[in-house]
């Protein structure tokens, strides 16, 4: 069904689609919305949870003409849920985690992209170029009596005054521009024309939304802003059409009208926030008891999944502020694990690796590993805030690679008792779920069970000895690491 559909769907739509992302959709907004002047972003209330079954159908049913294939469409979308173990009717929604709720979600929305393509775009777009403006016009001819006259002076006072004017007039009643994005539910017109005609589309959306699709738009999320004043936020990011004028720009007359990306303040703030207590950087407990590897590891994956989805936007350099409260994060909590110092820490794991934009530093740990392989490396950091512009993030992006949970794997390799210390015959042991660490009639907590909840994991690597020690209940933990 999805390759069926796929290549029907608008390319204007990016979410749950091979070879399209956030990163295709957002790059798609830089490309072609220059001399964008309004933004009207989009959120549909409980947009998956409140898809019509009989409007589905009856989509699905336009293009496919399989009845068993139908009902079975149906079965599934009326199969409902069990609360508290009790059935509870499925009235509308796709369901959500399964394989076939993208593709269905699609389908919807599709009605949605053909409208706006359509009805929208034909009836807001007018004018193949904006005219001339006539105060530019002037200068222009002032220019060139000056230089028949031989003033110097004036040609170069009046260059200057007409780099600060637009060429085409910004308000040429004959010019309209409206262009349209989706992903997934998120969708995000831009319009260069007057705000009332944007409250008119926006009117229209609702409109149709409600009559056509029967979903409903969140009337305190679907704003309207000011292009150059005001940001918006789509999929993450700020978006604002950028001035000469503006410090960002930096007085540079190439970048009027184009969208610039940049990364929400607070969006760095949350994060930093994850890593911090009281205001400061502060250790992570429950990372303590594992390897130092696996710390390192986790840190970098956290970091550099942030990093690289920001790394479209202009000002991506901010970001060097969460690397600080991360690195200092990671080696408090290394100096907690070692009962040593940040400094120490410091000295032991910094590293130099050489990127595409020359040597960074960063903290690094290797673990040497016998019969001739390759050692592991877990490195923090390394990675330029350095913008990227075309920078694609695709989604489900095909990978042969095991993907369970890579840090089991990696305390194995480790090879050392995370009980005794000991490096003799690997072993793990796991439990059902956590809580059967609290399970009613249970004597006091064993020091190995203290050591699973404080980590918050159901696994333990332990030697041959130790984990015949917590099968008879005699097992503690060594104050050794």
């Amino acid at each position: 069904m999805t390759r069926h559909y796929d290549v029907q769907f608008s390319r204007h739509s990016h979410g749950f689609r091979p070879g399209r992302g956030c990163h295709t959709a957002l790059n798609e907004v830089v490309e072609v919305w220059k001399g964008t002047h309004w933004f009207v972003e989009g959120d549909i209330s409980d947009c998956f949870g409140s898809l019509d079954h009989e409007v589905m159908l009856v989509i699905l049913g336009e293009k496919i003409h399989d009845g068993r294939f139908l009902r079975l469409i149906r079965q599934m979308l009326k199969a409902g849920y069990l609360e508290d173990w009790r059935w509870q009717a499925t009235l509308s929604g796709a369901p959500q985690g399964g394989v076939a709720s993208p593709i269905l979600s699609n389908i919807y929305l599709d009605r949605l992209d053909q409208f706006v393509e359509q009805h929208l775009l034909p009836d807001y777009n007018r004018g193949r170029l904006r005219r001339r403006s006539r105060e530019y016009w002037r200068v222009e001819a002032r220019i060139k009596r000056a230089s028949q006259r031989g003033d110097k002076a004036a040609v170069h006072a009046l260059r200057q005054q007409l780099r600060r004017l637009p060429s085409a007039d910004p308000d040429d009643p004959d010019y309209r521009r409206l262009r349209y994005i989706r992903y997934a539910d998120d969708w995000l017109l831009g319009f260069a024309g007057p705000k009332r005609e944007s409250l008119e589309i926006k009117e229209r959306m609702k409109e149709f939304l409600h009559d056509e699709l029967k979903l409903e738009l969140s009337e305190s999320k679907t704003l309207i802003t000011h292009a150059a004043s005001q940001a918006s936020r789509f999929l993450g990011y700020e978006l604002r059409t950028q001035l000469a004028d503006t410090k960002i720009t930096r007085g540079r007359r190439a970048v009027n009208g184009c969208i610039g990306l940049y990364v929400p303040r607070d969006v760095i703030r949350k994060r930093c926030a994850l890593y911090m207590k009281r205001g400061k950087p502060a250790f992570r407990g429950a990372l303590i008891h594992d390897q130092d590897f696996s710390i390192v590891a986790k840190y970098q994956a956290e970091y550099r999944g942030i990093v690289q989805y920001y790394l479209l936007a202009q000002d991506v350099g901010r970001l060097g502020l969460l690397h600080w409260v991360m690195e200092s994060s990671m080696l408090k909590t290394l100096a907690r694990k070692h009962q040593s110092t940040v400094s120490r820490m410091a000295r032991r794991h910094r590293a130099t690796v050489q990127t595409p934009d020359g040597p960074r530093t960063c903290m690094q740990v290797i673990v040497r590993r016998s019969d001739g392989r390759k050692p592991l490396v877990a490195r923090f950091g390394g990675i330029p805030l350095k913008r990227q512009r075309f920078a694609d993030l695709v989604d489900r992006k095909p990978s042969t690679r095991y993907t369970g949970s890579n840090e089991l794997i990696h305390r194995l390799l480790a090879g050392q008792c995370e009980i005794c210390g000991s490096r003799n015959g690997m072993q793990v042991h796991h439990i059902r779920k956590m809580a059967d660490l609290n399970r009613p009639g249970r004597p006091e907590p064993s020091p190995w069970i203290r050591l699973m909840a404080q980590r918050r994991r159901k696994t333990l690597v332990v030697c041959h000895d130790c984990h015949w020690d917590i099968r008879r209940g005699r097992a503690t933990v060594s104050t050794r690491r």
